[in-house]
């Protein structure tokens, strides 16, 4: 059987505001040390993977996580890959934003003067689109919350449901099909263990 297409899903590497928590959506934050050694593992990791397209959003903490992965030269950016426009929570933590809003959840409420969940599917959609009429494989580089929506969108779902699929800096995952394009699913979720390559799933 000839074997289906698959998206390469690539949270980029740490920064400083994701690893003390901080909502880190269109403030352009670089990578820290520890962030730019996930990068180049990631690269030993998807080295010699076939990829038709390759897209990075165009902020510095995922562009340069693709530069350092060894794609830097044949990615194209897609303002679509933008992490979630936060609005008034733009570098707050979840516990200072619960402090006024106790019940508060990106996924379901979104963010005053940012977008909602819609707005995030709506562009998680119009990625997806793209992906599925490429002749390949692909691979992209983005950030957290998006990825949790487009990967919820790559099944179906709400992107409500993105609250279930955790994520980590300089993480790999592969969206993909069971047995034909009218099946989709996740074939690999969260990796950040291998530095090696080996085959993906």
């Amino acid at each position: 059987m000839e074997s289906l297409p698959k998206l390469y899903v690539v949270r980029h590497g740490e920064t400083e505001w994701a690893a003390s928590g901080r909502h880190t959506g269109r403030t352009d934050v670089p990578l820290t040390a520890a962030g730019e050694a996930a990068a180049r593992k990631l690269g030993a990791r998807l080295v010699g993977q076939p990829l038709a397209r390759v897209w990075t959003s165009p902020a510095v903490r995922a562009s340069r996580t693709c530069e350092l992965a060894g794609f830097g030269t044949v990615a194209e950016v897609d303002p679509d890959l933008w992490e979630w426009d936060y609005g008034r929570y733009e570098g707050l933590k979840a516990d200072e934003i619960r402090a006024g809003r106790p019940d508060w959840v990106i996924f379901r409420d979104g963010a005053p003067d940012g977008e909602s969940p819609a707005d995030v599917a709506a562009r998680a959609d119009r990625v997806i689109a793209r992906v599925r009429a490429v002749d390949g494989d692909t691979l992209i580089f983005s950030s957290g919350h998006f990825l949790r929506v487009l990967a919820a969108r790559w099944v179906g779902l709400g992107p409500e449901v993105g609250a279930l699929f955790k994520l980590s800096t300089g993480s790999l995952s592969v969206l993909g099909y069971d047995h034909d394009p009218t099946e989709p699913a996740i074939h690999l979720w969260n990796e950040v263990s291998r530095a090696v390559a080996t085959q993906i799933p």
